[in-house]
């Protein structure tokens, strides 16, 4: 029998050719290039069958992020296990944005809430090392993926501290005390009938993470509606949103008392998030 080598696994291979080459460069422990300069070795049997196993669990549907066990966003590598979304590239644009707002703010404070991987909060804190960022999720084994993310990603002795990771719905565990110069959220915004939930990489991610079960709004309501005790003056809010509902969370902001309430588009063009100002 003819050996098995890169090159001939990835002929074969029934994915995207950039799907197989992250398998098998995970499988391996390869860099990209090597796939290239190393495409005609002969591959050990055991790390052939692994590889043809993550195939397989792929080809029936499993989101290459949980295959691997990792995802970049703001180019930082996160460990993904099924307990988490998924950090998508769309997101990256609520960073972007919140980052901008605090520009000129010394030692600004960040709510991350519903944070998931961490990967706002985690991606905010190694972009402004004197922020002080707190994360909070209702999901416990959410919660210890971001600490084991934060605690990898982040330098131990940044100005602003280690990320305040706490288990809590919303704003309720938090310290009524603190006031936070921007709040951002990737909360779950899909509506319980919507038929993608039953599609692609959701069907694997955690159901909570994806949809309120209600009309896609409760959690971004709840969001708006806790903001104005959270923020400091001229604070902002910050929240994703599906691509339809810019419009609405607009209008759920105005009505709040938000100032310069506006919506930002991603690359696709969509309006993906909306946000506002906390008045002075």
């Amino acid at each position: 029998m003819d050996p098995v080598t890169p090159a001939a696994l990835l002929r074969a291979s029934p994915l995207p050719s950039l799907e197989a080459r992250i398998l098998l460069t995970h499988v391996l422990g390869w860099r990209h290039t090597q796939l290239i300069t190393r495409s005609d070795e002969a591959l050990d049997s055991p790390e052939v069958e692994r590889y043809l196993a993550l195939e397989a669990r792929r080809v029936a549907g499993e989101p290459v992020a949980q295959l691997v066990g990792a995802r970049e966003f703001f180019g930082l590598d996160f460990e993904v296990t099924p307990d988490v979304l998924i950090p998508r590239p769309e997101t990256e644009l609520l960073v972007e944005t919140a980052l901008a707002a605090m520009e000129n703010i010394s030692r600004p404070r960040v709510l991350d809430l519903g944070t998931g991987t961490g990967a706002i909060a985690v991606a905010i804190a190694s972009m402004r090392p004197d922020a002080q960022v707190w994360a909070l999720d209702r999901s416990a084994e959410s919660l210890a993926v971001a600490t084991r993310n934060a605690a990898r990603l982040l330098d131990a002795k940044r100005p602003g501290g280690a990320v305040d990771l706490q288990q809590s719905d919303w704003y309720s565990s938090l310290d009524a005390a603190l006031r936070f110069d921007a709040i951002v959220s990737n909360p779950p915004y899909i509506a319980s009938g919507d038929p993608h939930l039953s599609e692609g990489d959701l069907r694997f991610e955690p159901r909570g993470a994806l949809t309120d079960e209600a009309d896609g709004l409760s959690a971004i309501r709840t969001i708006i509606a806790g903001a104005p005790t959270r923020l400091a003056a001229n604070g902002v809010l910050w929240i994703e949103h599906g691509y339809d509902q810019a419009e609405a969370v607009r209008g759920l902001l105005t009505a709040q008392g938000f100032e310069h309430v506006r919506s930002e588009q991603d690359l696709a063009g969509i309006e993906r998030i909306s946000g506002g100002q906390w008045p002075g």
